[in-house]
């Protein structure tokens, strides 16, 4: 690769792209002969293509409208059909989509042309682990409404198939969202149950932290007496989310220390109260039987059972089975953010009839969440999932930021401040694969892919940390200056090429969020297909990352 030059003359930077001799290079074009392509493929040492962006958000009344109008047909059209690993549903989504593929050039659902892609849509089922008999009540509705559906104008068959697919999934997953229920008088009382090594003691801090972000004091009832330093764990995870914790030793039965925690919260004016439960095994009376004391003694709101999703179908097993024992109220899915095939939350519901009320998607505290069936269809049919980005951005971004940054975007004053703070807010979204998960169009991301955006946002923040103040501010200076570029690369143990393409890259995406907020500023949403070129054009999984943030 060529040496990359930077133009003296600032203006240049937001025109047509300059004409190009031995000495200079622009940064940006939206010709091929200019992308980033010739100058930023070699960071990440593989190509890193963003197939699709399907939707578009922002913090404005405006544009939530849009997204909520949208279909899930119109979704899956404006994507490109692209498939979305997201996280352990990345087989499931993969085989779905080959039933798309076997509809492309039919012009209507038939009995005979939706034999094979129901054929692959079972397979992906089984080998996802959902349960054999919630799979095949699944496979003959959608054979029913499939056949049974006619024409619809502009529709393809292939879409048509998804909307019902989509559809049917919501339904197998609760339909709508089962929210926490709290007692008309405080405190409430939620008790977690489970089996050993499914993570109810870090459920219990996660819980918590995610109660408190609702404006409720929680306290943790510690009640596992048998498993060595529990209680001390529990202690721990409470003090780093700011909750206090009821011991009392592990000489003490369990339903004693149930009875003598929810007075401590009443006393306290506490207005939840999380109690935590040792593992047990199903077949162990003793085990259930002290469960059921713990139960009698609290008459607790809310008993959910805290469920490892790699357990596939046995979890709608296990739900059953503490049902009939004990009585839940709903399930907590744990580890949804590793690599099993999630025939957990497809068949709890169906199998069990108690909901999936939250899940755990990554070790963080923060990485609790309520379960939504709409938002995981559409990330398991490829369609992302704008609204839980959405959320999760407000989380890292406050409103006046947002602003603050949209109006430097209009002014192409976006500079390496703003850069740094985006990608600072990307990290603290969750791991790289949940945030990508939730970036439609995101397709075909491999782990090895993953690991490079991981890999290349500290290589990022490492350059910019060691600029001065007036270079983050005036990037031009940067651009203007080998020498500074040469600090730089030193300072921070990079090479100067790097220093080039981050330089380079910062100046693309000045050119084309100023382009895609002018339409904004029209009147009007930036169609799909201009967000799909500019996250095309962007070639690597951070900085696209950071494209879609910066454009809420």
């Amino acid at each position: 690769m060529e040496a990359v030059q930077f133009s003296t003359v600032a203006s240049r930077h937001f025109s047509t792209p300059p004409s190009r001799n031995n000495k200079t290079l622009s940064y940006y074009s939206s010709c091929p002969r200019y992308s980033t392509k010739s100058c930023c493929s070699s960071w990440t040492g593989s190509s890193n293509n963003v197939t699709s962006l399907s939707s578009r958000n922002s913090f404005t009344k405006e544009i939530w409208r849009w997204v909520k109008c949208k279909s899930s047909v119109t979704l899956r059209r404006e994507m490109g059909g692209g498939v979305v690993k997201a996280e352990m549903f990345g087989q499931l989504t993969s085989g779905l989509e080959s039933a798309w593929n076997k509809l492309k050039g039919e012009e209507v659902l038939t009995k005979e042309n939706i034999v094979e892609p129901m054929r692959d849509i079972r397979r992906a089922l089984l080998e996802a682990d959902v349960s054999l008999p919630v799979v095949r009540r699944f496979v003959q509705s959608v054979s029913d409404q499939a056949i049974g559906i006619g024409v619809i104008r502009g529709v393809k068959p292939d879409q048509q198939l998804v909307k019902i697919v989509h559809d049917e999934l919501v339904k197998l997953m609760g339909g709508e969202v089962s929210e926490l229920v709290f007692a008309k008088s405080a405190p409430t009382v939620i008790l977690l149950a489970g089996l050993q090594g499914v993570g109810k003691t870090t459920v219990c801090a996660k819980l918590a932290n995610y109660l408190k972000k609702q404006g409720k004091s929680c306290m943790l009832i510690a009640g596992d007496v048998y498993r060595p330093a529990a209680i001390d764990q529990l202690v721990i995870l409470g003090e780093q989310v700011g909750v206090p914790v009821f011991t009392e030793g592990t000489d003490v039965k369990p339903s004693e220390i149930a009875r003598k925690g929810l007075a401590e919260a009443k006393m306290k004016n506490i207005d939840v109260a999380i109690v935590d439960t040792a593992g047990r095994l199903q077949i162990d009376k003793g085990m259930m039987d002290e469960l059921k004391d713990v139960k009698r003694v609290l008459n607790p709101t809310e008993v959910l059972l805290v469920v490892d999703a790699m357990t596939g179908q046995e979890a709608a097993a296990l739900v059953t089975t503490f049902n009939l024992e004990i009585g839940i109220t709903g399930a907590i899915l744990t580890k949804l953010d590793g690599d099993s095939r999630g025939g957990a939350a497809l068949s709890v519901k169906e199998v069990s009839g108690k909901p999936i009320k939250l899940v755990g998607r990554g070790e963080r505290m923060e990485d609790l969440e309520p379960f939504y069936p709409n938002r995981m269809a559409g990330r398991i049919l490829g369609m992302g999932d704008v609204l839980s980005f959405v959320e999760k951005a407000q989380e890292v971004m406050r409103q006046e930021d947002a602003e603050e940054l949209q109006q430097k975007i209009m002014s192409a004053n976006f500079d390496f401040n703003d850069f740094l703070k985006q990608t600072r807010a990307v990290a603290k979204m969750g791991s790289m694969t949940r945030v990508i998960g939730m970036i439609p169009g995101m397709a075909k991301v491999t782990p090895a892919q993953i690991r490079d955006a991981e890999k290349n946002l500290k290589i990022m923040e490492a350059m910019i940390e060691v600029m001065t103040p007036e270079e983050r501010e005036k990037p031009e200076l940067l651009a203007e200056s080998p020498e500074r570029r040469k600090r730089v690369a030193q300072t921070s143990g990079k090479t100067e090429q790097q220093v080039s393409q981050l330089v380079a890259q910062l100046f693309q995406m000045r050119v084309r969020m100023k382009n895609l907020m002018g339409v904004m500023e029209g009147g009007s949403i930036p169609s799909l297909s201009n967000l799909e070129d500019a996250l095309k054009t962007e070639q690597k999984v951070p900085c696209a990352c950071i494209f879609f943030l910066c454009m809420l």
